[in-house]
């Protein structure tokens, strides 16, 4: 066996947890997670997130068909998988599961659909788990994923954590984009420094600096670049301060999850 068989076999996903509920979008993130187990060789954990609150209404004869549901689609996936209905998938804390993972998925539950998941789905679980999170938009629909990804890079310790993180996704795609924000003239060095080291990984990098003097936000510039408007996945880091300091005075992890249209990959 080649160092680069072997180098290969540890650049991949083996554990992966999805979580589950009676939204429609479970339907896209369930095909989604099977293409990636799939590819990676990986196992698929299928985690009930349905809310106690799903259970009285409508959505009540999807949330108790979500075991038969998953079940079907790895059978038919061909993937190895196991379904998981424990009563701390409900609560405030992460399953189990989500700490002996590779990669968790996840929604982005709005509107209607968030009363229907877990509480701690999906900000708690960043927070926690420590593990990368894949986070798919409300009413996302089924496409490929990991393509044409852009990294929302400003070196700091979260940023640093969720690139590596994304490695054996990173390896895998046709395009890889390093995108920088600053209000300085000049090429920010730390952005040069990653792409090198992104190489030393087998990933190409490109840079996209974005440089401004105008009062926009970095979340603005980042959806406002084109590598971003094709993208079909971002990865950053996530909440360097607090989540409540993000919310109150504004923070770019809070930003990003609230405006999020395409899928986003995130680290803690």
């Amino acid at each position: 066996m080649t160092i680069g068989v072997k180098a290969e076999r540890i650049m991949a996903y083996k554990d992966i947890v999805i979580y589950l509920d009676p939204s429609f979008d479970t339907d896209h993130r369930l095909k989604l997670a099977i293409a990636i187990a799939r590819e990676h060789g990986a196992r698929l954990v299928g985690v009930d997130a349905t809310s106690q609150a799903a259970f009285d209404g409508e959505w009540r004869d999807r949330a108790t068909g979500l075991q038969n549901q998953f079940e079907e689609a790895i059978r038919t996936g061909g993937i190895d998988g196991i379904f998981r209905s424990e009563v701390n998938s409900r609560n405030a804390h992460p399953h189990p599961d989500a700490h002996c993972a590779d990669l968790i998925i996840a929604p982005q539950p709005l509107f209607e659909a968030r009363d229907l998941v877990a509480k701690a789905i999906p900000q708690d679980v960043v927070l926690t788990a420590g593990v990368p999170v894949l986070i798919l938009p409300h009413e996302w629909r089924y496409s490929s994923v990991g393509k044409k990804i852009v990294i929302a890079w400003n070196a700091s310790r979260e940023a640093t954590r969720a690139v590596h993180d994304a490695l054996p996704i990173l390896r895998r795609a046709d395009k890889v984009t390093v995108f920088t924000f600053s209000f300085k003239a000049r090429p920010e060095r730390n952005q040069e420094r990653i792409i090198d080291h992104l190489r030393r990984h087998g990933v190409p990098a490109t840079a996209y600096g974005w440089r401004s003097e105008e009062d926009i936000s970095p979340i603005v510039a980042l959806f406002s670049s084109l590598d971003t408007i094709e993208a079909d996945l971002i990865v950053a880091g996530a909440y360097g301060q607090s989540p409540t300091l993000e919310k109150w005075l504004g923070g770019a992890s809070h930003d990003l999850m609230e405006s999020l249209s395409v899928p986003l990959l995130v680290s803690h």
